[in-house]
């Protein structure tokens, strides 16, 4: 089984929803297991701004999926959740990233891990530190508590409370 780090955001419908509908598929997946998930926090969008605020998380997950397996199932749950790709960095009703996985670099033209915006984006950045701080960048070398500290402004990232009563499952 190999660790991966997977981010998860939404900005379009119940975002609360999205984002746990998407980790109900994730545990359907019976080569994944989820072992850690970080607080809910609200973002600012990044790139194209003139859109609703983000709920963004990262999950810890044990996987038997190769990297690019990994990928295909991602990409197959923001498919099944209506996932539409109209514009680079537009609005969505699901996002999943692959973030880490183990300390593999994967540089294929479909796949590219570590993230390459990891270490610029304190959106992941902010909880992945929350669930994993120690994790070291297979690249740059350092955890990602270091490179959230290199970034330096957090600002427009707070944690999410929400007011809907939610119950789902």
């Amino acid at each position: 089984m190999a660790i991966a780090f997977i981010g998860l955001g939404s900005n379009l419908g119940i975002r609360q929803v999205q984002i746990q509908d998407a980790l109900d598929h994730l545990q359907q997946d019976r080569k994944v297991k989820i072992l850690r998930r970080s607080s809910l926090y609200e973002t600012e969008p990044v790139g194209f701004r003139d859109q609703p605020p983000f709920l963004n998380a990262v999950i810890e997950i044990s996987t038997q999926h190769s990297p690019q397996r990994l990928l295909a199932c991602l990409q197959s749950i923001e498919r099944r959740m209506g996932r539409q790709r109209i514009f680079p960095w537009g609005p969505r009703l699901i996002d999943l990233d692959l973030l880490l996985y183990e300390d593999q670099l994967v540089n294929q033209p479909d796949l590219i891990v570590p993230h390459p915006e990891l270490a610029k984006r304190a959106f992941v950045l902010v909880p992945l530190v929350e669930i994993a701080p120690s994790t070291v960048h297979p690249l740059l070398d350092k955890t990602v508590a270091e490179l959230l500290a290199c970034l330096g402004d957090a600002t427009g990232i707070r944690r999410y409370r929400s007011r809907e009563k939610f119950k789902h499952g």
